[in-house]
């Protein structure tokens, strides 16, 4: 197999261990990203497009000829970050549908979304995060890819170059658990690193036919299974 990507969000934590896990592999031939700084990873596969306004992102995507085999979004900010649940649904919401759009409207078979755990919960309806994720996964399952695939982690270990509220404090909790077992802290938390691996190893299961369906959910048992225990790239 000889695919290229695009990665939406790879100056983040998970985007970034995708874009470092699909550079790494030869099956990948062309790793294209479209950002508002560099990626810090660096290679002759990576085609990266620095652009400071996200309203030209969805053409910049649109632009790359063919187009790319999979498109991962990892894209999300916080309230905080963003300076408001407005801004924040603008990016988390607005902006990861655009893009899936853009992506479908291109030609790609194949859309990966990173969302998150537990945001279709009994009282998820009235919270914010909650409903950015569960828009953005309904317009993509409503978008009708060839293959799209959702992966739901628990909470993102690893650190951030802005910390979250509390988030080094929780990466310590979680991270206590695996004293007990390594499975009890799987049901809190993954790391970073196996949630982009589980990634990419979702879209070449994809791409070899092996996607039990064509709307693939990823829960958190799945992710740390192709992320970490059938991991063998």
């Amino acid at each position: 197999m000889s695919s290229t990507a695009a990665v939406i969000g790879s100056t983040g934590l998970v985007g970034a261990q995708i874009l470092s896990t699909l550079l790494g592999l030869e099956a990948f031939k062309t790793v294209y990203t479209v950002s508002r700084r560099a990626p810090k990873a660096e290679s002759p596969k990576l085609a990266a497009t620095i652009e400071a306004d996200t309203t030209k992102w969805a053409s910049n995507l649109s632009s790359i000829t063919p187009p790319p085999s999979v498109v991962f979004s990892a894209l999300g900010t916080t309230r905080v970050q963003a300076g408001g649940i407005a801004n924040q649904w603008k990016i988390d919401h607005d902006l990861n549908v655009e893009l899936a759009k853009a992506a479908h409207t291109a030609g790609v078979k194949t859309f990966v979304f990173v969302s998150s755990a537990g945001t279709r919960g009994l009282f998820s309806g009235y919270v914010p995060y909650s409903q950015m994720k569960v828009g953005v996964e309904d317009s993509i399952k409503a978008l009708n890819f060839d293959q799209a695939i959702i992966l739901r982690p628990g909470l993102i270990l690893g650190k951030r170059e802005v910390e979250h509220q509390g988030g080094p404090l929780m990466n310590t909790l979680v991270r206590s658990l695996s004293k007990i077992s390594q499975g009890a802290q799987d049901k809190f938390g993954q790391e970073a690193e196996v949630i982009g691996r589980a990634a990419v190893h979702a879209s070449i299961l994809a791409a070899e036919g092996k996607a039990p369906n064509k709307y693939w959910v990823l829960e958190q048992a799945d992710i740390v299974r192709l992320g970490r225990d059938e991991w063998k790239f």
